[in-house]
């Protein structure tokens, strides 16, 4: 019997994940799960690439901004084929 203690997130879809160490692969185990809420001092806030503080809103601003930005820059598929037409011909 082995006893692990880690630190994980339950997503808003109530989903915990657990990855197991590689030599429990193909293994039938017995799990015994205690869940005891952490105090908010004791969760590590997570920052982004420039340094700014990752929140459910930023994020959500971030998959919209991607969205507005495909439908900007997307090129339609008449334009598709024709660049492939034209590279094609050198």
């Amino acid at each position: 019997m082995e006893t692990m203690k880690l630190i994980s997130h339950i997503g808003c879809d109530g989903i915990l994940l657990l990855q197991m160490p590689a030599e429990f692969k193909d293994t039938s185990v017995e799990v015994v799960v205690v869940v005891q809420p952490l105090p908010s001092e004791e969760v590590k806030q997570k920052y982004n690439a420039w340094g700014q503080l990752t929140t459910k809103k930023s994020i959500q601003a971030a998959i919209a901004r991607m969205l507005q930005l495909r439908q900007e820059i997307a090129l339609d598929k008449s334009s598709i084929r024709s660049m492939i037409e034209e590279g094609r011909r050198f």
